[in-house]
């Protein structure tokens, strides 16, 4: 299972948010149709969520000049109509379609989760799993009952030697503990499927909040200690003792942090591929433990693996050597309860959430139990339950349209390859042969996964939840030596995102993201290429910034760039590097340019390609630009359409986590770091040149 932070950072998703993002787990094998009365609080009504329309008039401030500041002009009014829900960090377009999809995804869980014999396989599956989430009548009465097998196999440990397997069997189970290991395509023979180990095993979220300096890390590192010493206490530790043990795993997770490599760092792929055969590896990691290892994570024998980051193994294993056997112990027992605690008792789940959540996040309170427990089918058993989302939610011809988007904008990028003045001839030529060769997934795939094996009951919260860590887990390391399958999707169809995938060289763009406001059939082509079409041209894009650059056509990570068009390209990127990096995201924090390098080029390309296209589609089909619909014109229309894919309310605390760890821009910067930049913006609001919005120097990648 790809327990490793970022898993390589291979992928480009188009936003990354709490509970928006693809959850990683699925749950287990099939069981025999029974009839159970669903508690209560399934059959409650939920609050209504509608989705807000593609054009949105109401966030339009128009007492703002556009050539001064488009964020504000585009969405100057959002936040006040868009007060932030006390269960969310934030409030944006991705969320408000993330509580609409939600909210369809439990209406189909709810009729589930009623019982009946005319149940097909996987409702029965999608219906106990979720009824066995909301019941929290039994996950109080079991208590750690559930848990307590695990957390013996912990207390009996009494030797080094006995961890191998036992970390195998936590990994499998989805706890992330020590360091990462999974699957993925090889970055120089992108059909070879391969295993990979990684860094991993830390309890915030990344090195760097162990590490920095300054009284608000300090104080999230304390806040982090008090956490793990309750959650410690609450699973029947002496207050005493799970201080100390809380301050021991501090120090050993430092350690790890410390062996890390940062976030920057981890977006150059040459930084995280060190292809390995055993017999090297095992100069870090011994047969006699390494293979135990395998055994017990599910993994067949390997005879090589990529090493993503050589020194942090090495600094882990001689971390773990340096401590004693009782920091070990504690350190496995408080990730397996935080990785648990949602389907613990309460005081368990509160606690959690009350770091992660309200300390961390700085959201006030826990999303509600028929939230959580319906994104978290999605995440278990998402192409189950994305079947009959599709057949609800993604009829009539979202997907054919969507299509003939792509086609339009990857059209508007062979032309535009053609204009680039910095660009040679020769690497013209790869640069099309690569965007030929991309493959378009959109709504859902064409072949859904079979999921008989998988054991879900009605009464089992917990075990439905490790036993779908196991079996997705299995899933994955099933693939090592095996054929890529060009037909997966790594997203279910419900998910509101997007992504590319340079070892596919494909982008993916599932049902729930094709949904108002970023594709809303009632509105006209102008607002939808603004909208969903910057979005497509955003992951096109991806295949062509820093990192994406990086892998040919096949997916082989391979320099195609002749030495001299690979300068200019960086120097053009260096002028995004700076621009972001000049922008204050909250208190004295800084956006980090060369984290959100790879996201900023797609927002500027992405935008670029997508007007192109609209201007030739309007072409088509006889648009007049200059009608005014809603009061604005065609191309104005577009860039408010792009615009508003970003208009935003959020919490502090999650803006500078956002900005920390996440490679993508906060929302305000991702709309003004791109309008800047775009040559037709000026023109659509007869802006002049050397305006706050059209600065007289600009840059321009693609």
């Amino acid at each position: 299972m790809r327990n490793g932070q970022n898993w390589m950072g291979t992928r480009m998703w188009l936003r990354l948010g709490a509970g928006i993002a693809i959850a990683s787990a699925a749950t287990g094998a099939g069981l025999a149709q029974q009839n159970h009365p669903a508690p209560a609080a399934i059959t409650k009504p939920v609050e209504v969520y509608k989705p807000i329309p593609g054009f949105d008039s109401t966030s339009i401030d128009t007492s703002v000049n556009p050539c001064n500041d488009f964020y504000k002009f585009a969405c100057g009014k959002f936040a006040s109509n868009h007060p932030i829900p006390a269960d969310q960090p934030a409030v944006d377009e991705f969320y408000a379609l993330f509580n609409v999809n939600t909210q369809s995804l439990n209406s189909i869980l709810a009729k589930a989760a009623t019982g009946g014999s005319a149940r097909t396989p996987n409702e029965q599956k999608i219906g106990d799993y979720y009824k066995s989430c909301m019941d929290t009548d039994a996950i109080e009465a079991k208590g750690l009952a559930p848990l307590q097998p695990m957390l013996d196999e912990i207390k009996a440990v009494e030797d080094l030697s006995e961890l191998p397997s036992l970390i195998g069997r936590l990994q499998r189970n989805g706890v992330d503990v020590f360091f990462g290991f999974g699957e993925q395509q090889d970055y120089k023979d992108a059909s070879k499927q391969i295993a990979f180990i990684d860094q991993g095993g830390l309890g915030l979220p990344e090195r760097d909040y162990y590490l920095r300096t300054g009284a608000k890390d300090e104080t999230l590192r304390k806040q982090y200690v008090e956490h793990v010493a309750k959650m410690l206490t609450l699973a029947g530790s002496t207050p005493e003792q799970a201080t100390t043990d809380a301050n021991a795993i501090m120090v050993f997770e430092t350690k790890l942090a410390k062996a890390s490599m940062p976030v920057t760092e981890r977006r150059d792929p040459e930084k995280v591929y060190h292809l390995q055969t055993i017999e090297v590896l095992e100069n870090t990691i011994p047969a006699d433990a390494f293979n135990p290892f395998l055994d017990a994570v599910g993994s067949a024998r390997v005879s090589e693996l990529n090493n993503a980051n050589p020194e942090f193994l090495a600094a882990m294993m001689q971390s773990v050597h340096e401590s004693d056997i009782t920091t070990i112990k504690a350190y496995m027992r408080y990730h397996l309860l935080s990785a648990a605690a949602n389907r613990l008792p309460k005081r368990f789940d509160d606690e959690n959430f009350d770091f992660y959540g309200r300390k961390l996040n700085g959201q006030p309170e826990q999303s509600p139990r028929w939230k959580r427990c319906s994104n978290a089918v999605n995440g278990a058993l998402g192409e189950a339950l994305g079947q009959v989302y599709v057949a609800q939610y993604f009829a009539g011809d979202s997907k054919a349209k969507t299509l003939q988007m792509v086609y339009d904008i990857e059209n508007a990028m062979d032309r535009d390859i053609d204009q680039l003045d910095w660009m040679s001839p020769a690497t013209r030529v790869r640069a099309k042969e690569k965007l030929h060769l991309v493959a378009n997934k959109i709504g859902y795939p064409d072949k859904w996964r079979d999921y008989t094996k998988l054991e879900v009951k009605p009464d089992d919260a917990l075990g439905n939840k490790f036993r779908g860590n196991a079996f997705e887990n299995d899933r994955q390391l099933a693939k090592i030596g095996k054929p890529v399958d060009h037909n997966e999707w790594g997203m279910t169809p419900p998910t509101v995102n997007a992504y590319y995938d340079p070892s596919m060289n494909d982008i993916n763009f599932p049902a729930g993201i094709l949904q108002p406001a970023f594709y809303d059939p009632k509105q006209d082509d102008a607002v939808n290429y603004g909208h969903i079409g910057a979005v497509i041209g955003h992951e096109l894009t991806h295949g062509f910034d820093d990192e994406g650059r990086k892998f040919d056509g096949k997916g082989n990570l391979s320099d195609w760039w002749t030495p001299e068009d690979a300068k200019k390209f960086e120097a053009r990127t260096d002028c995004l590097v700076n621009e972001y990096g000049s922008f204050t995201a909250v208190d004295d924090v800084k956006v980090n340019g060369k984290l959100t390098l790879g996201e900023n080029t797609a927002d500027n390309g992405g935008l670029v390609l997508a007007y192109l296209a609209y201007l030739e589609r309007a072409k088509i089909n006889n648009v007049d630009l200059k009608a005014k619909v809603n009061g604005y014109t065609a191309p104005q229309r577009f860039y408010i359409g792009f615009a508003q894919n970003y208009c935003e309310n959020s919490r502090d605390a999650i803006i500078r986590e956002q900005v920390l760890t996440d490679p993508h821009s906060p929302d305000h910067f991702r709309v003004t770091g791109a309008i800047v930049n775009q040559p037709g913006f000026a023109d659509a609001f007869g802006c002049k040149k050397g305006s706050p919005m059209v600065p007289v120097n600009s840059c321009r990648v693609w």
